[in-house]
């Protein structure tokens, strides 16, 4: 698939064409998941306030303070429980449909939940915005999955990690823009909120401005397709990342994407503890919306670093190094707020253990657990991958922000010793067992991998002809 139908577009044009593929992806996609993350933190109040008084006109009473929290809190776990579904959905939708159209057809989830956030208040509805947040969950837990199966597809293999990366990078964007918007000067304020949330109209509108313009994965058309010349077709757009072979039945086994289900609750409740850790250290209170943003941004420079260094540290470098860094600011935090009590200081200490370990975060496990499932499963089994590690993700995200008020109230000053032992294990298991897989192609990935498991069994014989076979099953 390296042959095009036409001339080659010129290097600089192609670099030109997948860094607006990048974009394009990007902008619907894991931007979404963090923006639509972020944005429900400012309106708290506001929507609270919203419900009581729907109810009250309803039935002439008000809500009592604790099913107020509760149906608060239904809002918010709404959106994981969408994201859920949406993982469960991405891995159908991908094999039927294809990366691109599937990233196309996703904002339709976006624009029903943009309509029920921006009329439900005018139409006195708080089960509107539970019905916006179910949808818009949908929409980044497929978008999550796609996205750099897409990406990780379309790239050549001397950029795809980078390339793959930059799905981390539109996640912290995203959580800064939306802790941005939220500003009580922008759209976080009494009468503006229904504009915030229904805000993830913008970057849906965006995407399906731009994506149709961009090509599809030369991959998915070549394997799954059965279509060389729509393959050769798009590959004069851009440096493709197409092979000519399809596996059916691999066998190799490969190994689990370490942490894929805990890196981004751990980091998300991080984020939470944030405002209190903040306070203590005598912060004024109507300043700490401002310091929060500078908690985004630590993400976002440590995933552009990331992307910067991948190609030359390697994938499981950055993922040891790391879970190994998470840990010793994590250990550091405790003992911060074991000892906060009798140290003034040790506010200031665990304030900055909270952007040390979001640093640390987002130089490793923030997007190289993504890349992986990209680059140890092929054509036949990604998809699926994919689903499996988008539901873990969203179930771990769903459960511990249920139980993380219980956790924090039983453990108190240890109440991030269990997540620590995640980031133990994640590191050891990453630095023994994961192979590294940069500037390699998904065939000499795969080959590693057999030889990994199955020492000193052939894996039969190679490849000849110019067959296309279609293997992309769930």
């Amino acid at each position: 698939c390296r042959r095009p139908l036409g001339p080659l577009l010129s290097p600089q044009a192609q670099g030109r064409v997948l860094l607006l593929t990048i974009c394009a992806a990007g902008i619907g996609g894991t931007f979404q998941f963090g923006y639509n993350l972020s944005i429900i933190n400012a309106p708290t109040l506001y929507v609270q306030e919203f419900a009581n008084e729907t109810w009250r006109t309803r039935t002439g009473q008000s809500l009592p303070d604790h099913l107020v929290l509760l149906l608060w809190s239904l809002i918010v776990s709404l959106y994981p429980l969408g994201g859920l579904l949406g993982a469960l959905l991405a891995g159908p939708l991908a094999v039927t449909l294809g990366r691109k159209k599937s990233l196309l057809v996703n904002n339709v989830f976006v624009l029903a939940a943009a309509a029920l956030f921006g009329f439900s208040r005018r139409a006195g509805s708080f089960e509107m915005i539970m019905l916006g947040r179910l949808l818009v969950g949908i929409s980044a837990g497929v978008g999550m999955n796609i996205q750099p199966m897409y990406l990780g597809e379309s790239a050549p293999k001397e950029l795809r990690g980078a390339v793959a990366m930059t799905s981390a990078i539109f996640t912290a964007l995203g959580l800064v823009m939306g802790q941005v918007v939220g500003l009580r000067e922008l759209l976080g304020g009494p009468q503006a909120w229904p504009l915030l949330l229904a805000s993830c109209l913008v970057p849906g509108v965006l995407q399906l401005a731009s994506l149709p313009l961009l090509p599809k994965s030369p991959r998915y058309l070549l394997i799954d397709c059965g279509d060389p010349a729509a393959c050769r077709a798009d590959g004069r757009a851009g440096p493709g990342n197409a092979s000519g072979r399809g596996r059916r039945g691999a066998g190799a086994q490969r190994p689990g994407v370490m942490g894929a289900g805990a890196q981004r609750p751990l980091s998300s409740q991080i984020y939470a503890y944030a405002s209190a850790v903040f306070s203590q250290a005598g912060i004024p209170q109507d300043k700490i919306q401002y310091a929060a943003i500078g908690t985004g941004g630590c993400e976002l420079l440590a995933t552009l670093l990331s992307c910067l260094v991948i190609e030359r540290a390697g994938r499981r470098v950055l993922l040891t190094g790391g879970y190994g860094l998470m840990t010793c600011w994590g250990s550091v935090f405790t003992v911060a707020l074991c000892l906060q009590g009798s140290f003034s200081w040790m506010a200031y200490l665990a304030m900055a253990c909270i952007f040390a370990f979001i640093l640390s975060f987002g130089i490793g496990p923030a997007g190289v657990t993504g890349i992986l499932a990209t680059e140890l499963f092929d054509q036949m089994a990604r998809p699926a991958a994919y689903m499996v590690c988008g539901a873990l993700m969203w179930t771990m995200l769903f459960l511990v922000g249920l139980v993380f008020p219980f956790i924090m109230e039983g453990l108190s000053h240890f109440i991030y010793v269990p997540f620590l032992c995640v980031c133990v294990c994640a590191a050891v298991y990453s630095g023994i067992f994961l192979p590294e897989t940069r500037g390699k192609s998904f065939m000499e990935i795969s080959e590693e991998l057999h030889r990994l498991n199955f020492p000193g069994r052939s894996r039969g014989p190679a490849w000849a002809g110019p067959e296309v076979v279609r293997s992309t099953e769930l």
